[in-house]
C-alpha cells in the first residue's frame, strides 16, 4: 500500500542480486499518534483510544465507547499491511472489527505480541500499543497523500478516488485515476489548487466546501510540521457526509528536530532497528542491510563504492556505515560495535581513504574496538591519505589478526573470501 509513495520519495540500493529500499533519515510516528495530530488541525479523524494493557482496554471501552456496539481494533506498528499480517503466535490479523465485548479478547491476542507483514520482514515488529477506533459508516473510500516532488522542487498532492486497498495496483491497473497537483511552495496551496483534489477525488456524498478546507489543513500541517510524507488510506466519506482520514502515515524531516521538539518526543526506539538507534546515538550513518559482510568507510560515495565492489567480488554487504571525515576515535569504537552485533556479519572491511578524516584515528579506534569487542571475525583493513603511515603502525604494533590490502579491488576480493571460510 506504501509502494508508490516508496517510488517518489525513496531510494534504493542494488546489492545482493536484488533492491534492498534504503531508510531514509526520517521520523516515523505511529497511526494513534497521526490521529492526535491531525485532529489538533482540525481533520476529520475517527475518535480513538490507545492502549497498552488489558486493564487500559477494559476502561478504554467503559468510559470512551459506552455506546458502541462495534469497534476497530488495531495493532500499532510503524510498517504498513497490518491488516493482512500475521502474529507469530498464529493470530491472523493486525485489524479487526468486532463487537464491543470482544475487544478485549482480540485486543489480548496483539498486545505484547509480533506481528508480521510484507513491510515488516521475517523477522515482525512487537506490538506495544493497540489503537481502539469507533467504527464509521463508511460509503466511500478513497487515497490521498502529499509529499516532496524533485521535479516540481515543492509539495505534490496525490489523489485517487479509489482507496482502501494497493495503491500500486491501482496506479497500475487505472493510471488515469491517479491525480497529481504540484503546490507553489512560495504561494502555498489555493482555493483552485484544493478544488482540483477534490474534483480528483470525485467524492460522493461529502459537501465540496468542507472537503476544500479539509485539503487545505492537511496542507498545512504538512509544511508547519515539516513533513515529508502524509498518506492518508482510506480517506473516506461517511454516512454523515463528512471526509474522514480513517488511516494515516506521516513522516517527517529529521533534520527539522530542532525546531520540531514536540513531534520528535513521539519517536518509538523499539520499532526501529536498534543498530540504527545506537547508530545515531553516536551520530553515525548507518542502514543495516542483509548480506554478511560488515562495512566501515568514510564518505558516503567511498561506501557506496565499496559495496558494489563487493558484490563485483560475489559478496553482499551487511551494511552502509559512513564514519564521516571528522569521527573521533569513540565514535570508530561504536561502529565495530555495530558490526559485530549482527549475527549475520562473517567478515568486516574497513575502508578509509584519508582527507579530514585521519588514518591514525582510525587505526586507534580500531585498537580500542578490539579491546571492548570480542572479534570473532576476520578484519580486512585497507587505509590510505593522511597519516597513512602512522595508522599502519599502530595497527602493526597492536598485535592483531588483521588483514591488509593496498588498494579497495584487492580488499574487497580479501574480505569476500574470508566471509566464505
Amino acid at each position: 500500500m506504501r509502494g508508490l509513495m516508496n517510488k517518489l520519495v525513496s531510494r534504493s540500493l542494488s546489492v545482493a542480486g536484488k533492491w534492498q529500499q534504503q531508510q531514509l533519515r526520517r521520523l516515523n510516528i505511529h497511526e494513534y499518534q497521526g490521529a492526535d495530530l491531525m485532529n489538533k488541525y482540525g481533520i476529520n479523524v475517527p475518535k480513538g483510544v490507545a492502549v497498552s494493557t488489558i486493564d487500559e482496554v477494559k476502561e478504554a471501552v467503559k468510559s470512551a465507547f459506552p455506546n458502541e456496539n462495534e469497534l476497530v481494533v488495531k495493532s500499532q506498528i510503524l510498517a504498513g499491511g497490518r491488516g493482512l499480517g500475521t502474529f507469530q503466535n498464529g493470530f491472523k490479523g493486525g485489524v479487526h472489527i468486532v463487537k464491543a465485548d470482544q475487544v478485549e479478547d482480540i485486543a489480548g491476542k496483539m498486545l505484547g505480541q509480533i506481528l508480521v507483514t510484507k513491510q515488516t520482514g521475517p523477522q515482525g515488529k512487537v506490538v506495544g500499543k493497540v489503537y481502539l477506533c469507533e467504527k464509521l459508516s463508511l460509503v466511500n473510500e478513497m487515497y490521498f497523500a502529499i509529499t516532496l516532488d524533485r521535479k516540481t522542487a515543492g509539495p505534490l498532492i496525490i489523489a485517487c478516488s479509489k482507496g482502501g486497498t494497493s495503491i500500486e495496483d491501482l496506479a497500475e491497473k487505472y493510471p488515469d485515476m491517479i491525480i497529481k497537483v504540484p503546490v507553489d511552495v512560495f504561494k502555498g496551496i489555493t482555493d483552485e489548487d484544493a478544488a482540483r483534489v477534490v474534483d480528483g477525488l470525485a467524492s460522493k456524498v461529502a459537501d465540496r466546501n468542507d472537503s476544500i478546507e479539509q485539503v487545505k489543513k492537511l496542507y498545512k500541517l504538512f509544511c508547519e510540521r515539516d513533513c515529508t510524507l502524509l498518506e492518508i488510506n482510506p480517506l473516506a466519506e461517511t454516512s454523515g457526509n463528512q471526509l474522514v482520514a480513517a488511516d494515516a502515515k506521516l513522516n517527517f524531516d529529521d533534520n527539522a528536530a530542532f525546531r520540531q521538539k514536540e513531534i520528535f518526543a513521539l519517536r518509538d526506539p523499539s520499532q526501529e532497528d536498534p543498530r540504527e538507534v545506537a547508530a545515531a546515538k553516536a551520530d553515525l550513518n548507518y542502514i543495516g542491510l542483509d548480506g554478511e559482510i560488515g562495512c566501515m568507510v568514510n564518505g558516503a560515495g567511498l561506501a557506496m563504492a565499496t559495496m558494489d565492489i563487493i558484490k563485483f567480488h560475489g559478496g553482499t554487504p551487511a551494511n552502509f556505515l559512513d564514519v564521516g571525515g571528522n569521527a573521533s576515535e569513540g565514535q570508530v569504537v561504536e561502529a565495530f560495535k555495530i558490526l559485530t552485533s549482527d549475527d549475520k556479519v562473517k567478515a568486516i572491511l574497513v575502508n578509509i581513504f584519508g582527507g579530514i578524516m585521519k588514518c591514525d584515528v582510525i587505526a586507534s579506534g580500531i585498537v580500542n574496538a578490539a579491546k571492548q569487542v570480542a572479534l570473532k571475525v576476520p578484519v580486512v583493513v585497507r587505509l590510505e591519505g593522511t597519516n597513512v603511515d602512522q595508522g599502519k603502525q599502530i595497527l602493526k604494533e597492536s598485535g592483531m589478526t588483521l588483514i591488509t590490502a593496498e588498494d579497495l579491488d584487492k580488499a574487497a576480493e580479501k574480505a569476500v573470501k574470508a566471509a566464505s571460510k
